[in-house]
This record gives structure tokens, C-alpha cells and sequence, in this order.
């Protein structure tokens, strides 16, 4: 996997890359000012129903004012801290725990 290392249009630093299906992800540096926190998963939600005989397919959802679909985590140094043991026994034996 390859990750695209940019920065943002206000300047936080930005990774760009495609998970495993080919869905469109990032890491990034936030721009909260009292504490060190990063964003991490897909950057769209694409909702998806499954309709009998056709599978799954995108859902058509109102656009509306004022309305975030939130796919990605923010997480401080302590929380991505938390993650790593289990990322590491990941990448380490395809497990997340013994």
C-alpha cells in the first residue's frame, strides 16, 4: 500500500491511501488547538442497502443542511497509543489477540 504524504489546504500534515477494497482513507493531523489529536478512516461514508436480487447497492440519502456523517476517528496520543499493541500482533500473525 501506498500512502500520498501532503498536507492539508490549511496546512496540517495529510497521509492519502485505498484500503484493502480500494476505498479512499487518510490520516491527518487536526486542528484542534488545546490537545494533539489525529483523523484516521474513510474520508466518505458511501452507505450501502442491500436490495433483494441486486445486492448491495449505494443508498440514495436527502441531502441535507448541517448534516455530518462522521467516518473517521479522532483520537489523541493516549488513544493511538492503545492501538498500537494491537496493530503490531496484526501485522505480526494476522491475529488481534492470542
Amino acid at each position: 500500500m501506498s500512502i500520498d504524504i501532503g498536507a492539508t489546504e490549511r496546512g496540517f500534515a495529510l497521509g492519502e491511501f485505498k484500503d484493502s477494497k480500494g476505498i479512499k482513507c487518510s490520516i491527518q493531523k487536526s486542528s484542534l488547538a488545546f490537545e494533539d489529536n489525529i483523523w484516521l478512516g474513510c474520508d466518505d461514508a458511501n452507505p450501502l442497502q442491500l436490495i433483494p436480487g441486486e445486492g448491495w447497492v449505494p443508498m440514495v440519502i436527502p441531502e441535507a443542511e448541517a448534516t455530518v456523517y462522521n467516518t473517521r476517528m479522532h483520537l489523541n496520543q493516549e488513544q493511538a497509543a492503545a492501538l498500537i499493541p494491537l496493530l503490531q500482533r496484526f501485522v505480526d500473525t494476522g491475529e488481534l489477540y492470542e
